[in-house]
């Protein structure tokens, strides 16, 4: 059987021919949706950190084994060892009180008061006031800063505001 594997997938330490590479891909392709149907549907649906991390590294470990620079089944177990640990972090984080959401996933930081923009906080997070208005926008009102009751960047690096209208 594994010499069976080795003609149509390769060996990870030799030169591919172009079909070898075309199963790899097709096989990786299948494995990826497996795995991810696995994991968690936030894992690409969200844009925290915590998310974006591990969208990287798994494309970058199934990436290396389509091109045959790493063995096809261990490369593919360990991708999806690192789904499980993603799924297993983020129910953690569910299921704790101890911060570790706010360390793996951030926490949200609040930009306006009031009307009355925060510029420390701002300025820490590289949010300008176009921004802000950019975001009223997004929300369906008029860009009008002292209209905002409250704003945060959010965890995923979007800004939610609160209108005073709203309150």
């Amino acid at each position: 059987m594994q010499e069976f594997f080795d003609i149509v997938f390769g060996i990870h330490d030799q030169t591919l021919t172009w079909w070898q590479m075309s199963l790899r891909a097709i096989g990786v392709f299948f494995a990826a949706i497996i795995i991810l149907r696995i994991g968690s549907h936030r894992i690409f649906g969200k844009n925290t950190t915590f998310d974006i991390v591990l969208g990287i590294i798994y494309g970058s470990i199934l990436s290396r084994t389509i091109t045959g620079n790493a063995p096809f089944f261990p490369t593919i177990t360990a991708a999806l060892m690192l789904v499980l640990l993603h799924k297993g972090l983020a129910m953690l984080a569910f299921h704790t009180n101890f911060g570790i959401g706010n360390i793996l996933k951030g926490k949200p930081l609040m930009l306006v008061k009031d009307g009355q923009l925060l510029w420390d906080a701002m300025r820490s997070s590289s949010v300008t006031e176009h921004d802000l208005c950019e975001a009223i926008r997004n929300a369906g009102y008029e860009a009008d800063v002292s209209a905002i009751h409250l704003a945060y960047l959010e965890r995923s690096g979007n800004i939610s505001v609160i209108m005073k209208s709203d309150k």
